[in-house]
């Protein structure tokens, strides 16, 4: 079964030997949650051409430039992503591959924010560049060059997310809310990087390991679609700052469901009020 929203390395290497307007933009989009961000990892090797686009500025925004919510990573208002990826270069109309190291953490942020904006012509690269190396391609180091602006434009956004009050008014409409954190997280077993530990009362668990296989890929489509097998229609996805939980989204888009719901500030967002409840166990 063809992927809808992923590319192979060997197809991406396809795709770049095209003309002009047809050559894809390869953004990548690498972070790192536990360490710097990824522009030296960049400089140490990249995809030949590629650019990099910074998670913390541009994929996320704070204060004025942050479309409305709390949380680790807000989503940043459309003109400010506009800029973001017009400074690297894309203009409108030309397809793009968003990639990482291989995690799926900033190319999911990045895939969900250009779709966000209307532009569907983007693809996720499967592996990221771990893949793209594995393969044995030609790799550019540096910072790259600096490219011409482009002339992309922002839609208003259209894809579902929402806030905690929705995430609120979900669980009490019987709609489902899914944490994809690992499970000692959800449980509050276990918290490293947020100051309370725990899940949203009434929220399953769903961790987003179970999406990859042991090379760290997306699942092929079989296995991935009895995972999502229990994610209702229309479920809010959140994750512990709103990265992983893009992440689950574009999982179940590859099985063909444009339904899920994405909860942007996630638990870093909803722990960040002291009157919202919190839950531990299972």
């Amino acid at each position: 079964m063809s992927r809808r929203w992923m590319i192979t390395v060997t197809e991406l290497v396809e795709q770049l030997d095209q003309p002009g307007a047809d050559r894809p933009l390869v953004l990548d989009a690498r972070y790192d949650l536990m360490g710097p961000d990824g522009a030296g990892a960049f400089a140490e090797g990249h995809v030949p051409g590629a650019r990099w686009v910074d998670v913390e500025d541009g994929l996320s925004a704070t204060g004025e430039r942050a479309r409305g919510g709390g949380g680790r990573h807000p989503l940043p208002r459309p003109e400010v992503f506009e800029q973001a990826v017009r400074r690297v270069g894309l203009d409108r109309g030309r397809p793009v591959v968003a990639m990482d190291g291989g995690h799926l953490l900033g190319a999911a942020r990045l895939w969900w924010l250009l779709r966000d904006a209307g532009h569907d012509a983007v693809r996720v690269l499967d592996g990221g560049f771990a893949a793209w190396r594995d393969a044995g391609l030609p790799v550019e180091t540096g910072p790259g060059t600096p490219p011409a602006p482009g002339d992309f434009v922002a839609g208003p956004p259209r894809l579902p997310v929402v806030d905690a009050e929705g995430v609120a008014g979900a669980l009490a409409g019987g709609v489902q809310v899914v944490d994809v954190r690992a499970a000692p997280r959800y449980r509050g077993e276990q918290e490293p990087i947020d100051p309370v530990a725990g899940h949203v009362p009434g929220a399953v668990n769903l961790p987003s390991s179970r999406l990859l296989g042991e090379d760290g890929r997306l699942l092929p489509a079989g296995p991935l679609h009895e995972v999502v097998a229990d994610v209702a229609p229309g479920a809010v996805l959140y994750c512990g700052s709103g990265l992983t939980a893009s992440q689950a989204v574009l999982a179940l888009a590859e099985t063909g469901r444009e339904d899920g719901v994405l909860y942007a500030g996630s638990w870093s967002d909803w722990i960040s009020d002291p009157t919202r409840p919190v839950a531990r166990g299972h």
